[in-house]
């Protein structure tokens, strides 16, 4: 019995720390933003918008958006996260995409593509107007 008692020692140190290493890498997952948080954080300071304007702009709290820009695991509805990237200029697919930190001119075009698509008439006339004086 004696013999088997050091052996169990060493099976369960080593299953202790096999759990330990695993609750360490679970606990820094857990405390790392999301890359949809990082994107937002890194566009609103490039923006130069505090959370409260990010917020008033997109109909949010200001701690809704604090918890997007810090929490591991952010899950915005569809309509959020769009009216986010309409702030920043940029698509939701974006936003969504963890593969990509920066945005392409691809991405802002589509974005204004959006933003254009959705304006009233008047608004797309101007713009026209404006890009016909451009042109001369």
């Amino acid at each position: 019995m004696g013999s088997r008692c050091p052996q169990f020692k060493e099976k369960k140190y080593a299953h202790t720390e096999h759990f330990y290493r695993d609750l360490a890498a679970a606990a820094e997952r857990m405390s790392t933003p999301s890359s949809l948080g990082r994107k937002i954080k890194e566009l609103r300071k490039q923006r130069g918008l505090t959370l409260e304007e990010l917020a008033s702009e997109t109909g949010s709290s200001k701690s809704y958006i604090w918890e997007l820009e810090n929490k591991p695991v952010a899950k915005p509805s569809a309509e959020k996260v769009g009216r986010i990237a309409s702030v920043f200029g940029v698509t939701p697919e974006f936003l969504l995409d963890e593969s990509r930190m920066e945005a392409t001119p691809g991405d802002r075009d589509s974005a204004f593509f959006r933003k254009y698509q959705a304006a009233p008439t008047d608004v797309k006339d101007k713009i026209t107007r404006i890009l016909d004086l451009l042109d001369e």
